[in-house]
């Protein structure tokens, strides 16, 4: 076994480590297994998608449960898998092809899609690679994807039984239109702009009524060329007399009905509002209510059709809309026009505005599937952590809508459905089959058409947590890969795809396989900017985990993400955050050389409960607590917790104090407690080390090779230790708590009254009894050592000027500052610090009492601001009770 380097390299010990692990097929689950199995479905990054931090931390939180679980003795299975996320992969080709002139419908659709996988094969996948960096233990060997043949089978099987169902269907309703993509997208891919444009007031003509008007406002004036009715509401009494009567169509010459709908707002504008079904969401609904006429404006293009009058036939919305108003202002129908900022949809892709188009699309009906789903969190069989993330789930479930699963694309699964010319529709898993069912119906072989749309992405995703174990393969080892492996244990995700991910493959799972997908859904909160800002391009606030990786190592970023996910909070990230880590790093890479060069051994006789040392006997307990610690935060998701624990026993309790504290018997003459402290201390790191694997798998690994003990296996493979509460000696662990409490608060003390460090203070104790004194008495060197005093006679003078008091226990310590210190000039600078504080304070409650600055100020600022009280607060208590003690002395 080599020496310990003195420095620690992260990126060579990363290679290595992460080669020989899965080379050495450590990551590997086993289906043969008695054992107790442990599943997470990775959510399967886009193929086109490279490692951000919303990566860094969902693999980051699943890695640490998957290795935790592993180590824990269980059967640990992490499916890994991509996504082939049609439009942006799609996307990233044609850009390539537009770079050669060249357009995939100048290829046709079989060549296209070639080309695609060409360039799956040779550039899709990177952020597999990069999740290696990060060191995600996954089981690499059963990587899916979602456009595999086994999956293709899966999503063709689910779609025609669906159909056959009645839960797949052909309709005509309104979507998300990109006009720039040709196709329908989901709610997920449009992104909401705040834009500045305008609002204007129309005037319609009462039908039968010279001279009377009704005035409906719109920001989209060019769709008003496809109203089909005004709508008021019902209790609204300045139109009580114009319901069920009618309205002219400036432009147009449209006679069309006034109802009257609970979708009007008499509060708003006129309370009067233009009906368009077939360009708007909530007009689809009223029109459906009120059985309207849908007259679709546009094309595929959101140009103008033949649905128009011949003047704004072929123009583009937008210069349409120009036309609209000039024309309404000409006709003497412009009532007003007011400078308005409003939402307006853009599709996250292609950046152009979104159009509301009716068309024929394909649909699941997902409140039939969503019904099971909502009783099975009722009943708790899948429950979500935080809990509050119920409601959305639940909001969501009982309100959901028709699921729009058409995608006019070629990448992606290609719906399974023919069409024979007259229209008629043959739903099967393969063509021969569907030639099959049309000779049947038409008693006669006939040529049939294939639908050319693709499935929304999110409906392969929705199938796997059992498509990717082989559904619907009978095979033998495929049935008992689906009743070991499934349901999973926990699905970590983040808030945002609760609707899109989380709901369908609950759907498709209590369907399908009749059980939830998973027990538990773990949501984690948004990784954002130090500032609390959320991370976005244009702010120029983006941080590259890679880069992180390559300048403090990958344990210092996965540290730094556990310790700060706090359940149902975001978190503030800042490069400097992570150097912090990395110095954790540095910390306990320095402290196992100076254990190792002090002699510390792995004895794998060592019995615990026989040490003699109370010093080891206490090291001992607090490895017991730290062990039961973090087996309640993992269990209960807070990692946050977990990395507290491990920060504070390595940092605080282990490097700070025990290193500390057996100093003096390493250089002492008792050569039997010297070698009882290197037991102890090899004993101790060896258990540290596997407790903070999970979370530090390099740094752990390279210095397991020196801690492991002789017939230990790779710390990836080793057990997690377990204790007898036995071994914990409860008196020991007392006194060297006390011990650390009263150097503490004297350091303290020093600390806080500028106390030159070089300055050895008299300590003296009063009313202490046996048991404080034995203490006092034993490790007076020690005291006297590490919090640089001088023990002077016990019969002290309290009140004495100038002389600070410590409280432990019954006891009362005292330390006389008057010939170390000038006492006036301390208190009035403490007292200076103090008002100071309190201002800062009071002026924080101010910004945080004002009701304005709460509604108008971004989240993230008062979360901030509400932060820094916290701070000031401290601040204030702090510097009080100095002010208290200096006051007393």
């Amino acid at each position: 076994m080599s020496e310990l380097d003195k420095t620690y390299h992260p990126k060579e010990v990363e290679e290595r480590y992460y080669a020989f692990w899965e080379e050495s097929g450590a990551f590997a689950c086993d289906p043969q297994s008695n054992a107790r199995p442990y599943v997470i479905m990775m959510p399967p990054p886009n193929v086109t998608g490279s490692l951000h931090m919303g990566h860094a931390l969902t693999f980051t939180i699943q890695d640490v449960l998957i290795r935790w679980h592993r180590m824990s003795g269980q059967d640990a299975f992490w499916q890994p898998g991509m996504d082939h996320a049609g439009i942006a992969t799609q996307m990233v080709v044609e850009r390539q092809l537009a770079e050669q002139d060249l357009h995939r419908r100048d290829m046709g659709r079989e060549a296209f899609v070639e080309r695609v996988w060409q360039w799956k094969e040779e550039s899709g996948g990177t952020i597999t690679r990069q999740l290696r960096r990060l060191g995600a233990s996954a089981d690499w060997a059963r990587e899916r994807f979602t456009m595999d043949d086994g999956l293709s089978e899966a999503v063709r099987k689910v779609f025609v039984q669906l159909f056959k169902e009645g839960l797949i269907y052909r309709d005509k309703r309104l979507v998300n239109w990109d006009p720039k993509l040709h196709t329908a997208i989901s709610d997920l891919e449009v992104q909401q702009k705040e834009v500045k444009g305008k609002l204007w007031h129309f005037r319609y003509p009462i039908e039968g009524e010279e001279g009377r008007y009704i005035v409906v406002a719109t920001t989209r004036p060019e769709t008003m060329l496809g109203d089909t009715a005004v709508a008021v509401h019902p209790d609204d009494e300045r139109y009580k007399d114009l319901v069920g009567r009618h309205c002219v169509l400036p432009l147009v010459g449209r006679r069309m009905p006034i109802v009257a709908d609970l979708h009007a707002d008499p509060e708003a504008g006129s309370g009067a509002v233009k009906i368009t079904p077939a360009h708007d969401f909530n007009d689809f609904e009223v029109g459906r209510r009120h059985d309207l006429t849908f007259i679709n404006i546009f094309d595929e293009n959101a140009c103008l059709n033949d649905e128009v009058p011949a003047a704004y036939r072929g123009m583009d919305r937008f210069a349409a809309r120009e036309k609209v108003v000039a024309d309404i202002e000409a006709l003497g129908l412009l009532d007003q026009v007011e400078d308005h900022t409003h939402s307006v949809p853009h599709g996250d892709r292609s950046g152009v505005v979104i159009e509301p188009w009716l068309t024929d699309q394909w649909y699941c009906d997902a409140k039939t599937l969503a019904e099971p789903c909502i009783k099975a969190v009722e009943d708790g069989r899948t429950r979500f952590v935080p809990k509050q993330w119920e409601n959305t789930y639940f909001e969501w479930m009982r309100n959901i809508q028709p699921w729009c699963i058409s995608r006019q694309l070629w990448w992606g699964h290609q719906i399974p459905a023919w069409y024979g010319p007259d229209g008629q529709v043959f739903v099967e898993e393969t063509e021969e089959e569907a030639l099959k069912a049309a000779e049947t119906h038409y008693g006669r072989p006939t040529t049939l058409e294939r639908d050319g749309d693709v499935l929304d992405t999110w409906f392969s995703s929705a199938l796997w947590p059992f498509s990717t174990l082989g559904w619907p393969s009978k095979d033998e080892a495929v049935q008992h890969d689906l009743e070991r492996y499934y349901p999973g244990s926990v699905l970590v995700t983040g808030f945002d795809i609760i609707f899109f991910w989380v709901a369908r493959m609950m759907m498709m799972g209590m369907h399908f396989m009749g059980d939830v997908p998973f027990r538990d859904v773990y949501i984690h909160a948004l990784v954002r900017d130090q500032h609390g800002q959320k991370m976005s391009k244009s702010k120029g606030n983006i941080i590259d985990p890679l880069e992180l990786i390559d300048s403090y190592g990958s344990d210092a970023l996965r540290f730094t993400l556990a310790s700060l996910a706090v359940p149902g909070r975001d978190i503030k990230l800042s490069a400097d955050r992570v150097e912090g880590y990395r110095n954790f790093t540095t910390k306990l890479w320095n402290a196992a050389r100076f254990c190792l060069m002090n002699q510390a051994k792995v004895d794998e006789a060592l019995k615990p409960e026989a040490l003699e040392q109370t010093l080891n006997r206490w090291l001992v307990g607090k490895v017991v607590a730290l062990r039961k610690g973090l087996d309640a935060s993992i269990s209960a998701y807070r990692l946050n917790d977990a990395a507290s624990q491990l920060y504070h026993f390595t940092w605080a309790e282990f490097c700070d104090w025990y290193i500390e504290l057996s100093k003096p018997i390493l250089t002492g003459p008792d050569e039997a407690a010297a070698d009882e402290v290197r037991r102890t201390t090899g004993w101790a790191l060896n258990h540290l080390l596997r407790l903070l694997h999970p979370f530090m798998p390099f740094v752990t690994s390279a210095l397991w090779e020196h801690f492991r003990g002789a017939n230990a296996p790779e710390l990836i493979s080793a057990e997690l230790p377990e204790f007898d509460e036995a071994i914990v000696d409860r008196e020991a662990a007392e006194e060297i708590d006390w011990v650390i409490r009263l150097i503490s608060e004297v350091r303290a003390v020093r600390a806080e009254m500028n106390v030159p460090p070089a300055a050895i203070v008299p300590l003296a104790v009063r009313d202490a009894d046996a048991v404080s004194r034995k203490r006092l008495d034993t490790h007076e060197a020690l005291i006297s050592r590490l919090a640089r005093v001088k023990r002077q006679s016990d019969s002290g003078d309290g009140d004495a000027a100038g002389t600070l008091q410590i409280l432990l226990g019954e006891a009362t310590f005292l330390l006389p500052l008057a010939d170390v210190i000038d006492i006036s000039a301390e208190r009035g600078r403490l007292e200076r610090e103090l008002e100071k504080a309190r201002q800062e304070l009071t002026k924080i409650d101010r910004k945080l009492g004002n009701e304005q600055f709460i509604a108008k100020a971004p989240v993230e600022v008062v979360e901030e601001n509400r932060e820094r009280r916290e701070e000031a607060a401290l601040m204030v208590g702090k510097l009080e009770a100095a002010v208290t003690r200096l006051a007393a002395a």
